[in-house]
């Protein structure tokens, strides 16, 4: 073990990684303790580029951050073998070493955590920080039950200037969004999904989202629903399955917009243990809908790629207007509006020539000709009175009534039957008014005679 790094003691190892050793040190000048993460420069080109570059990331995204919940950045350096990290000294457990006894930690206790690890993950995504790795080994949990999110290794800025490959996915899988799994552009929402699967873990003991390999756990990452917290542990009130359930929302408009308002809700329910007594301000009202189920290949897992974009909706067949529309008016104001007059042209001229209709047709259907030909009917019904329909009024289309036909309150729809037998008024005038004057004459007569 090295004796020295910078100006800082070495004092133990504390662990060891991919990127390097993380150490426990001194420093001499203000005799403050602290952890050095360290990268070794004598890796392969490759792997160098790739670690190196990870670690100023995490240097840029954790220095720039000052909260509470997120660990301290107090210095950085190099030598000839290794780049390294000055940190805060943190005295306590990672929340998955807790989890590995085997026993839930207590359902208040649990809600704690996660709501002041929602708390600096907040302060991040307000300085344009996406953690994108959320789990249990980067939680920190250290005297006085304060939780601390580490390491930013794989965290995206705005201005970022670390680049992955294309199809290449950064993260746990069982902790990851399905966004994050399907390889779409992820916002700060991704982060609300992976701490909701933290809580979840942490409240029952088990993974929301679990397989017998990565495929099967990013499938039901996209897919499953997890059952209710509460029906796994007891203890857990049925208020955290409603907040559980909108972090875990497979769509990001369904979840929590921001982390905010996800610890908003915790503190909630944590004041309703502590006091007995139901809180009426929970943004969590009820579950989030789940989408359809999406297939292995849909997400690219069978062909070992990553979906990248939406495949666009087949263009859907139109569907055609039904020569047999019981009304005309509103045939012909549909046919007009669908562009299907063409269609119509025949039927348009047989109903012009109709002996009950002497209307004229005004609008965009006026100009289809007239055909030659009356429409044949295989039986004519004497005296059949005009068939009446209350149909829709159309302002393309007028239609005139021939003179002398009473109308009711309805719109009048003309029968496609023939009623040319039917004599017109005129024809009668003439008789009823000899029978009327013969009348007169006979009733004088009679007058005369009986005086």
């Amino acid at each position: 073990m090295i004796e020295t790094l910078g100006r800082y003691q070495i004092l133990s190892t504390i662990g060891q990684g991919a990127m390097g050793v993380v150490y426990k040190a001194v420093d001499p000048m203000i005799d403050r303790t602290v952890a050095i993460k360290t990268v070794n420069l004598s890796l392969n080109k490759d792997d160098l580029a790739e670690y190196e570059a990870r670690f100023q990331q995490e240097i840029k995204a954790a220095g720039r951050l000052n909260h509470p919940n997120i660990v301290t950045i107090y210095d950085v350096g190099r030598n000839e073998n290794m780049a390294y990290m000055a940190m805060e000294f943190l005295e306590g457990r990672e929340l998955k070493d807790i989890l590995a006894e085997g026993e839930c930690p207590p359902v208040s206790s649990t809600v704690d955590w996660i709501a002041q690890a929602a708390m600096g993950l907040s302060v991040a995504h307000e300085n344009d920080i996406i953690h994108r790795d959320v789990k249990p080994s980067n939680i920190m949990i250290v005297r006085g039950g304060l939780a601390k999110i580490t390491d930013f290794g794989i965290a995206r800025m705005t201005a970022s200037a670390v680049k992955t490959m294309t199809g290449l996915i950064l993260g746990s899988p069982r902790y990851m969004s399905p966004e994050q799994v399907i390889g779409r552009t992820l916002d700060h929402r991704t982060d609300i999904f992976s701490l909701g699967v933290v809580l979840y873990e942490s409240l029952t003991g088990k993974p929301p989202f679990d397989g017998d390999n990565v495929n099967a756990i990013m499938y039901a990452t996209v897919n499953h629903p997890p059952a209710p917290p509460s029906g796994i542990n007891l203890d857990v009130p049925a208020m955290l399955d409603l907040i559980v359930a909108k972090a875990l929302a497979k769509t990001v408009d369904e979840r929590y917009q921001n982390m905010a308002e996800f610890a908003h809700d915790l503190n909630e329910v944590k004041q309703q243990m502590l006091l007995s007594k139901p809180r009426s301000a929970v943004i969590a009202k009820n579950a989030p809908s789940q989408p359809k189920p999406v297939t292995l290949d849909a997400l690219g897992l069978g062909v070992g790629r990553y979906q990248k974009k939406d495949e666009a909706d087949e263009a859907a067949t139109p569907l055609q207007l039904a020569k047999k529309f019981d009304s005309f008016d509103a045939t012909m104001k549909l046919a007009a509006m669908t562009d299907q007059t063409a269609q119509f042209e025949q039927y348009i001229s047989d109903t012009k020539k109709m002996r009950a209709y002497q209307g004229a047709i005004t609008g965009p259907l006026a100009s289809l000709p007239v055909s030659n030909t009356i429409p044949n009917t295989s039986t004519k019904a004497s005296a059949t009175p005009l068939s009446k329909k209350t149909v829709y009024a159309t302002p393309s289309i007028s239609v005139n009534l021939a003179p002398g036909r009473a109308v009711d309150d309805t719109t009048v729809v003309l029968s496609p039957y023939d009623d040319s037998e039917i004599a017109p008024i005129s024809q009668w005038a003439p008789i009823a008014i000899l029978v009327i004057l013969a009348g007169l004459v006979i009733g004088l007569s009679v007058a005369l005679f009986i005086r």
